[in-house]
């Protein structure tokens, strides 16, 4: 790969993006990169959590505006069809995915972190959706963005431009955690090593299940979800984890 790097851990996959030259930037090229690999992760179902993460100075400052800038319209509307597609890979993925923040995280590079399923940051790392400074309002970050955190932080942060703390980001639920630079591999790896300890394929079920059910009204969801928690007693990782219980011993995953 050109642009990232992947290595495995037990079963934590780390992603590291690697694009010094653009800063980190999500350009056209890193998010193909990174579809593939995350394609490629999806149907091995050899980890059970993925962890991106960048450098020292950042996650991602965003998309390349001298890509924007110097691009038609027709290639700038493939760039942003490509981050979509991108976002829906993570979502979709069977496995968690935990970004890794130190330094910043801005436009799209924040759009990453509101997209992934868990975040922990260091306690110097900034977040921001500051396109409005460029006429450009971030509109695709404003999307999780605005389902992560408060419609009135996000409107501020969407329209000021201006960045967040860590702490803020963990006031407002941006983040799962922040620590002491020092302790952000550690941290993060142990928030990892809690999911990992379950069946992949529940936590399959489970992530699909989670983003299903957020938009529905209320009985809706609990309608959709009665249907999914039944065939669930029944999956043969349930059974083996219900038998656990009793026998007060660690189940054996069908992974």
């Amino acid at each position: 790969m050109d642009y990232l790097s992947y290595k495995k851990h037990e079963k934590i996959g780390y992603i590291t993006i690697q694009n010094d030259k653009e800063f980190n930037a999500l350009s056209s090229k890193v998010i193909h990169e990174f579809d593939n690999l995350l394609k490629e992760i999806a149907e091995n179902r050899e980890v059970k959590v993925v962890v991106i993460q960048g450098n020292e100075k950042t996650l991602s400052p965003g998309h390349n505006l001298k890509e924007i800038q110097s691009g038609s319209l027709e290639d700038v509307k493939k760039l942003f069809q490509d981050c979509q597609g991108f976002m829906r890979r993570i979502r979709e993925l069977p496995q968690i995915v935990i970004a890794k923040v130190r330094g910043v995280a801005v436009a799209a590079g924040c759009q990453l972190v509101a997209n992934c399923d868990m975040a922990v940051a260091s306690e110097d790392a900034r977040f921001a959706t500051p396109g409005i400074n460029s006429g450009l309002f971030c509109s695709t970050p404003a999307v999780f963005l605005s389902r992560n955190i408060g419609r009135k932080k996000a409107v501020e942060l969407l329209f000021t431009g201006n960045f967040m703390s860590a702490d803020e980001a963990l006031k407002y639920g941006l983040v799962n955690k922040v620590v002491p630079l020092e302790n952000l591999d550690e941290e993060t790896e142990n928030l990892a090593k809690e999911v990992t300890k379950q069946s992949l394929n529940i936590i399959e079920l489970g992530k699909q299940t989670f983003y299903q059910q957020l938009n529905m009204e209320d009985f809706q969801a609990l309608t959709y979800t009665t249907e999914v928690i039944a065939n669930n007693t029944k999956h043969q990782d349930a059974e083996e984890g219900i038998s656990c219980f009793f026998e007060k011993r660690k189940p054996e995953w069908n992974d």
